[in-house]
C-alpha cells in the first residue's frame, strides 16, 4: 500500500483545492496526485470521470499561472483513477491567478503536505527563474497604479496605455515586472534628503523622504532641493548679480544619475546630504564591472538598469547616456572646487560643492565686507609657518601639509583669506596663497 508523502498526493474525489497541490508539486520537485484514491491510500474511484476529467483539465489551464500545462500529463487508470503526473516546472513560482504572486496563492511541497510558501521562498523562486536583472524580474506586488506615470507620459505628449507596458518592458508573462513597479504609485523604494547645520553632517536641520512612483521621487525631490538652494546677490559697481549655490542643472543631472543607475535590489534609500558646503548623492550599487571613475567623467555609460533608463530618454529627462556627469562637471568648470565622485564596492557618491562657497574676493583676494577675525588653530599656525618659510602654497600643498582632504582645505584657505590672514592669486587649479 502506497500512502501519501513529499512526491504523492491522494485525492477521493474532485474538489477546487487540487489545484494548490499541482501548484506546490511544479514549485518543488514534482510529484504525483491520484484522484479517486482516499487518504488511506484505500481506491474509491471516480463516478463520472469523463466530466471530472473535464473539469480537471480545464481548471488546471485556467486557474494556475504561468501555464503549467506543458508539465502535467494525465493517466487514466481502470476507468477509476485519474493519475495526474506533475513535473518541476521553469517558470517558478506557479500560483492561483484568483490570489496572485502572495503566499495566499503560491504553495510548495513540505514532506506530505502542500503549504503556501514565504515571501523569500516566492523571492527566491523568481529570481532563479528570471535571473538576476532588477527591472525584468516579475514584480511581487502586483496590484498597481500608473497614474504619476501616465501625467509624466502625457505631459511630454507620449501615449501611456496598457497597449505599451509590454513594449515597455513593464509586463513579463501576463505579469507586472520590477521595473511596473518602479514606475507605479506603489514603488517600494524612496528617496531621503537630509540637511544639516555642520560641515560633517552631524547636527540635523530637516529631513524629508519622498516615496512612490520614480517620477513623483524626482518631482518632490527637485523642488524640495530648489529650496534648499539659496541665490547670493553680489554687486560689482552698478551691476547686481545673482548667484545660486548650486546650478540647478548640476542638482538635476545628480538626482537622475542616481534614480536611473541605483541598484534596486537593495532595499535601502538614495540619500541626499545637504550642508552650507556642499551637496552629496548616494545610491547604492557601485561602478559595473570593468568602468572606472575616469571613464564615468568623460562619458562611458553602461546603464544597470537599461529599460528604466529608456523611458526617462523617451520621456526627454535624460538626453542620451553617459552625458550626465560630464555635463555637470561643465558646469563647474571655472569653480575653484570641483565635484567628486566616490566609489565603493555597493555605492556610488558625486558631491556638489556649493559655487557661492568659493567666490572670489576682488583684486587682493579679500572680501572686506565678510573679513572676519578668526582662532588661530593649529592648522591655520602650520600653514602661516609654511608660507613665512616657503613664501606661498597653493591647495595642493596644503592638502599634503595637514593631511587632509580637498574640501577642507579649499574651506580652511577661504577662512583664512576672508580674516585677512592670507591672500589668493589667480583663480582655479593656478590659485595661489601667500602672506599679505
Amino acid at each position: 500500500m502506497q500512502y501519501e508523502n513529499e512526491r504523492i498526493e491522494f485525492k477521493s474525489q474532485f474538489i477546487e483545492d487540487i489545484y494548490k497541490e499541482v501548484i506546490a508539486f511544479a514549485n518543488t520537485d514534482g510529484g504525483i496526485i491520484y484522484l479517486g484514491i482516499d487518504n488511506n491510500g484505500n481506491l474509491v474511484g471516480i463516478e463520472n470521470i469523463d466530466e471530472t476529467y473535464t473539469r480537471l483539465t480545464n481548471g488546471i489551464r485556467d486557474s494556475i499561472h504561468p501555464d503549467v500545462t506543458m508539465f502535467v500529463r494525465y493517466v487514466l487508470q481502470d476507468n477509476k483513477v485519474i493519475r495526474i503526473e506533475v513535473n518541476e516546472g521553469s517558470m517558478k513560482p506557479y500560483y492561483l491567478k484568483s490570489k496572485g504572486l502572495k503566499p495566499s496563492g503560491v504553495f510548495v511541497r513540505q514532506g506530505a503536505s502542500s503549504v503556501p510558501a514565504s515571501p523569500e521562498q516566492i523571492r527566491q523562486m523568481i529570481k532563479t527563474s528570471d535571473g538576476d536583472n532588477f527591472e525584468d524580474v516579475r514584480s511581487l506586488e502586483q496590484n498597481l497604479t500608473f497614474n504619476m506615470a501616465k501625467n509624466a507620459f502625457e505631459r511630454y505628449g507620449i501615449e501611456f496605455s496598457a497597449e505599451k507596458y509590454r513594449a515597455l518592458g513593464m509586463v513579463k508573462d501576463d505579469v507586472y515586472t520590477n521595473l511596473a513597479l518602479l514606475l507605479s504609485d506603489q514603488c517600494l523604494h524612496t528617496i531621503k534628503v537630509a540637511v544639516f547645520n555642520d560641515e560633517f553632517c552631524t547636527e540635523f536641520r530637516d529631513s524629508k523622504e519622498f516615496g512612490g512612483s520614480v517620477f513623483k521621487q524626482f518631482e518632490d525631490t527637485v523642488n524640495y532641493l530648489a529650496l534648499c538652494n539659496k541665490t547670493v546677490s553680489t554687486i560689482k559697481g552698478i551691476v547686481r548679480i545673482d548667484k545660486k549655490d548650486y546650478p540647478d542643472e548640476a542638482i538635476r543631472e545628480a538626482l537622475l544619475n542616481a534614480i536611473v543607475h541605483r541598484d534596486y535590489s537593495y532595499s535601502g534609500s538614495v540619500i541626499i546630504n545637504v550642508n552650507d558646503n556642499k551637496m552629496e548623492f548616494i545610491s547604492l550599487g557601485g561602478l559595473l564591472p570593468g568602468l572606472s571613475t575616469e571613464d564615468i567623467r568623460i562619458g562611458v555609460s553602461q546603464p544597470r538598469n537599461k529599460k528604466l533608463a529608456e523611458v526617462f530618454h523617451r520621456l526627454r529627462l535624460i538626453e542620451s547616456y553617459g552625458t550626465g556627469i560630464r555635463r555637470i562637471f561643465k558646469l563647474y568648470e571655472n569653480c575653484p572646487v570641483q565635484p567628486v565622485i566616490e566609489v565603493t564596492a555597493n555605492a556610488f557618491k558625486i558631491v556638489l560643492p556649493n559655487m557661492n562657497e568659493g567666490n572670489e574676493a576682488p583684486e587682493n583676494g579679500l572680501k572686506s565686507s565678510k573679513q572676519k577675525p578668526t582662532k588661530i588653530s593649529a592648522q591655520i599656525k602650520t600653514v602661516l609657518d609654511y608660507l613665512k618659510e616657503h613664501g606661498e602654497m597653493d591647495s595642493e600643498d596644503m592638502q599634503k601639509l595637514l593631511d587632509i582632504k580637498k574640501t577642507r582645505a579649499y574651506t580652511l584657505a577661504r577662512e583664512m583669506v576672508e580674516s585677512g590672514l592670507i591672500e589668493a592669486l589667480g583663480r582655479g587649479q593656478t590659485k595661489k596663497f601667500r602672506l599679505i
